[in-house]
């Protein structure tokens, strides 16, 4: 099992960007699926961006497609998730979960087993 550690949250203007990574220790890091998730306060967790274990496939949400990059260095077991023309809305605790590449479907939030403890990203209008 992968623990997962995420890091580089902030505080952060309207516009601005921001890169979290999320660091994996205890496992086989390059295994595993990564995908990144998000939950706002009262509302539902979502999924913002998602890598496959070789990393040439990603998922992205339609709300961040064109301005979040997620990449991966399994050299160094860590995932990133680059954050470009930051809005309001984009503000929630964002973690890193993992999910072996035994199973498919890098988008679907299904078997995603292991989770980081989140990092707080909030953008001001």
């Amino acid at each position: 099992q992968v623990q997962l550690v995420e890091s580089g949250g902030g505080l952060v203007q309207a516009g601005g960007s921001l890169r979290v990574s999320c660091a994996g220790s205890g496992g086989t890091f390059r295994f595993y699926h990564l995908g990144w998730f998000r939950q706002a306060p009262g509302k539902e967790r979502e999924s913002v961006a998602a890598i496959n274990w070789s990393g040439d496939s990603t998922y992205y949400a339609d709300s961040v497609k064109g301005r979040f990059t997620i990449s991966r260095d399994n050299a160094k077991n860590t995932v990133y998730l680059q954050m470009n023309s930051l809005k309001p809305e984009d503000t929630a605790v964002y973690y890193c979960a993992a999910k072996h590449r035994t199973y498919s479907g890098i988008d679907s939030p299904t078997n995603y087993n292991n989770w980081g403890q989140g990092t707080q990203v909030t953008v001001s209008s």
